[in-house]
Parts: C-alpha cells; sequence; structure tokens
C-alpha cells in the first residue's frame, strides 16, 4: 500500500491522568509502533484528553494541575498533545461525547468529513495539494521532499487546532479560543481516508463488560463507529474479555489489539502505584513518572496525603 491508500489515523485516550506516567506515552508509542507495522495504517498524531474535575473520582487533583503534568510529558514529543477540552466544559462528558467533538473539530480544521470504520470517506481529509492548486503547502525545492510525511500533516492540523483549543507553552497558561475562530483559506487535498481511533488499556475493554456502566448507544458509536485500539497489560486475555459483551462481539473487527512478544515493565506501570510511590517516598517513583513531572508534583504538593 502507497502512503496514501493507508488509513492515517489520531488516536485519542482519554482518563484521568492522574498522574500521567511513563505508562502511558509508552501506551501511544507501542500502539503507534504496532500499527505501523500491520501496514494498513499511519499514525499521525495522538491527542490526551483528561476528565473533567466533576468526574468525582476520589483524589483526583484539580485539572489545572492533571493538564501542566500531561504537557510537561510530552513536551518533547513530535506527534502527541494535550487538549483540554473535556476539562473546560461544564460539567463531566461521556468518552463517546469526547469522541465525536474531536470528529467535528476536524471536519472544522481540515473542512471535510472524516471516515469512520462502517462508512470510510470519500471526500478529500488532508495530504498532499491536488495538481490543480496552484499553491503547495511546503515550500521546498527538493521535489522529493514535497510530499507530505506524518509528522508533517500533523503539524499543520496541530496549527490548526492550537488557534481553536490547545494546550500550548507557557505551561502554567492555558488559551482557550472560540471554536469558531478563522482558520483560514482552506486548502484542497487528494483524497486520504483519516480516523480517530480511542486508545485504551485491557482495563477499559473490562470496563465495557461490567453491566449498565456503559450505555449501550455509547458502546455501539464507540467500538462501532469509531473502533479502538487495546494495548493490553501481560497477560491479559483479551479474547475473553471480548467474548463477555454483545457490543464488542459484535464489533470485534472494529478493535485492534496491540500485540508483542517482549514483555515490557511500563506497561504495569499505574497512577495508583505512582500516587503510592509518592506518598511513601519510594524512590522507584522516577520509574514510573517522568521527571518534569515529578518536580512538578513535588513542587505544587500533590499526591501527599493517603487520599490522593
Amino acid at each position: 500500500m502507497t502512503e496514501n491508500t493507508k488509513t492515517h489515523v489520531i488516536l485519542l485516550s482519554c482518563g484521568s491522568f492522574n498522574p500521567i506516567t511513563k505508562g502511558h506515552i509508552h501506551m501511544f508509542e507501542k500502539a503507534r509502533e504496532y500499527l505501523h507495522k500491520t501496514g494498513k495504517f499511519i499514525v499521525i498524531g495522538g491527542i490526551i484528553s483528561p476528565v473533567h474535575d466533576s468526574y468525582g473520582k476520589p483524589g483526583l487533583v484539580p485539572s489545572r494541575h492533571r493538564l501542566t503534568m500531561c504537557q510537561l510529558a510530552v513536551q518533547s514529543s513530535d506527534w502527541i498533545r494535550v487538549d483540554p477540552w473535556e476539562c473546560y466544559q461544564d460539567t463531566w462528558q461521556t468518552t463517546c461525547s469526547v469522541l465525536e467533538h474531536h470528529r467535528d473539530l476536524m471536519k472544522r480544521v481540515t473542512g471535510c468529513i472524516l471516515s469512520n470504520v462502517n462508512t470510510p470517506s470519500s471526500t478529500p481529509v488532508i495530504g498532499q495539494p491536488r495538481n490543480d492548486t496552484q499553491n503547495t503547502i511546503y515550500q521546498n525545492h527538493n521535489t522529493n521532499n514535497n510530499k507530505p510525511t506524518a509528522t508533517k500533516l500533523w503539524g499543520k492540523m496541530s496549527e490548526s487546532l492550537g488557534k481553536i483549543c490547545c494546550v500550548r507553552p507557557h505551561i502554567d497558561r492555558f488559551t482557550f479560543v472560540d471554536e469558531n475562530a478563522n482558520l483560514g483559506t482552506a486548502m484542497r487535498y487528494e483524497e486520504i481516508e483519516l480516523r480517530i481511533l480511542l486508545l485504551c488499556g485491557s482495563d477499559l475493554l473490562e470496563s465495557f463488560c461490567i453491566p449498565g456502566l456503559w450505555k449501550d448507544s455509547d458502546m455501539e458509536v464507540i467500538v462501532g463507529d469509531f473502533g479502538i485500539v487495546v494495548v493490553p497489560r501481560d497477560g491479559v486475555d483479551t479474547e475473553r474479555i471480548m467474548n463477555h459483551s454483545s457490543v464488542l462481539r459484535k464489533y470485534k473487527d472494529n478493535i485492534i489489539v496491540v500485540k508483542d512478544d517482549v514483555n515490557h515493565p511500563m506497561s504495569i506501570v499505574s497512577s495508583t502505584k505512582s500516587r503510592l510511590a509518592l506518598q511513601h517516598g519510594d524512590g522507584h517513583v522516577v520509574d514510573y513518572l517522568n521527571q518534569p513531572v515529578i518536580d512538578y508534583i513535588l513542587q505544587s504538593q500533590l499526591y501527599i496525603n493517603a487520599s490522593g
């Protein structure tokens, strides 16, 4: 498959990120690596969306801290960004509504309709300017470099998204701009299929099987329309989990399980374990959290009490 015929993917991860760990970042990296290996996908970006303060989880620190920690954790990444939209709403948002928000946001940024699992888009989405367009997006005298890379595509989209709703340095300030802001002149692009996939761990997959926890209609949209990428913890039987849910069984082909024969220490790193390490002064916290995140936690005196 050529680059233009592959499905271009944006990975979206929702959660508390209380705090964000190396394991969260590892999940993005492993998912991208696996999707690229399939030869069917190109991951052009990742979005971290921390949950609203009203989620009500015990020990959840205010979103301003969680947003800052997330930004610190991805400050060296050229493809993962932090989005504060969910935190800035009046109340808690469902995962389904967050996915739909980002789908609609991408429509406004690209001016086109994004595809989903069941209805691939036949509309130009994002990519190389058409031959009848006089001005090219990327000015380069070397014609071999005119074709946008995944990084360039995401950079172009992030630039536009940043004008709407995005966490930007300085990390102690967050700018929220009206979503109706003028994004400038739209360009015409060759057709490239673009999808937003929910990135999650096996614990979220298991939660789909808990009666009454998820609305069936939301699950239908999340798994049926968008699709999910699961990075399971070592030893978790994802097949068994999927067989326990009628919706997961129905849309089994829309669930991509990242398979890896190598055990990775980061796969067992959790926010809970990180908070306990901080409370007990455990030096192994450096194995769980990035140093800038640790420095911010200590400076802000977070997770000191056992309740946090």
